[in-house]
């Protein structure tokens, strides 16, 4: 099984800043992406980054300029460093795993961004 773990959620104003953190563990060797995903209450979940293992990146439109993921291997940790925040981007953040077949996600962690 695969463990992942948020952190650096919190609160900013508009046009601030935060880096979201997701540590992996358990049986991580065969990973194909890693992603963040985003869900505000009464919204579905979306896509927000990707990264794959060949180091590829996509985004949502609604992000791309402005959020950047990015992935350390040594540490089996992988970031999503947010800038210009804006109000609409205020959500439950999750980091999910994708393997060929299956998907492991963590439990979230929540940003919240002030007009």
């Amino acid at each position: 099984q695969v463990q992942l773990v948020e952190s650096g959620g919190g609160l900013v104003q508009a046009g601030g800043s935060l880096r979201l953190s997701c540590a992996a563990s358990g049986s991580i060797f065969s990973i194909n992406a890693m992603g963040w995903y985003r869900q505000a209450p009464g919204n579905q979940r979306e896509l927000v980054a990707r990264i794959y293992s060949g180091g590829s990146t996509d985004y949502s439109d609604s992000v791309k300029g402005r959020f950047t993921i990015s992935r350390d291997n040594a540490k089996n940790t992988v970031y999503l460093q947010m800038n210009s925040l804006k109000p609409e981007d205020t959500a439950v953040y999750y980091c999910a795993a994708h393997f060929y077949g299956m998907d492991y996600w963590g439990k979230g962690t929540l940003v919240t961004v002030s007009s």
